[in-house]
């Protein structure tokens, strides 16, 4: 479980939650995140924008070519010391990158459970302007270790709903599946999660 001494409803609590989690030491001795690396560069998404980056765990998989987005401005604060690019959703519209068809991927990696379905459904389509047609957009939720590990945790997004998403958003579903281990270690395995990625449609979005 999170650390329940603190508030993780506070933004520069939660980031220093994030901080701790994602930056110890034993991880990288380890390579625990390797596979996750892998994993999102397998896809090939091009240039990205992730919106919910907290820290940038995900930007520092994407080696340089990506720009982050999230509400919290502590954690972009921490990502920017770490030498990522990333704004706050208030700085974002001012930012040069925020530019239509600007971007070949949209990327939501641990940011839709937490919140409702209807709020992660507007939040996605309020991004996928800066997404060229033809681009790709790839979600990505936690399983049921993870997703009860996190108090801030809203809506449990399984495949079918991360696939009613992609649909409600007109969306070309490309793949589906659990990573890095079967669906059915879910309940057992923290670093289980869905992974969905989708096409925009050729001669829709921008170009």
């Amino acid at each position: 479980m999170a650390d329940q001494l603190v508030d993780l409803r506070d933004d520069a609590a939660y980031a220093e939650y994030l901080r701790r989690e994602q930056c110890a030491r034993w991880k990288s001795l380890i390579g625990s995140r390797l596979p996750y690396r892998w994993n999102i560069r397998r896809l090939k998404p091009g240039f990205t924008l992730e919106i919910g980056c907290g820290i940038g765990r995900y930007l520092t998989y994407l080696g340089g070519h990506g720009v982050g987005v999230d509400r919290n401005a502590a954690a972009v604060g921490v990502a920017r010391d770490r030498g990522l690019m990333a704004y706050t959703s208030d700085e974002w519209p001012a930012s040069p990158y925020a530019v239509p068809g600007m971007f070949d991927a949209l990327l939501a990696a641990h940011v839709l459970e937490h919140m409702s379905e209807a709020d992660a459904l507007g939040l996605v389509d309020s991004y996928l302007p800066y997404v060229r047609a033809g681009g790709r957009v790839i979600l990505i939720t936690p399983q049921e270790r993870a997703f009860a590990s996190d108090p801030t945790h809203v809506e449990f997004l399984d495949l079918p709903a991360l696939t009613t998403l992609c649909g409600k958003l007109d969306l070309n579903l490309e793949r589906a599946c659990s990573f890095p281990f079967p669906r059915r270690l879910g309940p057992l395995f923290t670093g289980n999660e869905f992974v969905v990625a989708a096409r925009v449609p050729q001669g829709t979005g921008s170009s």
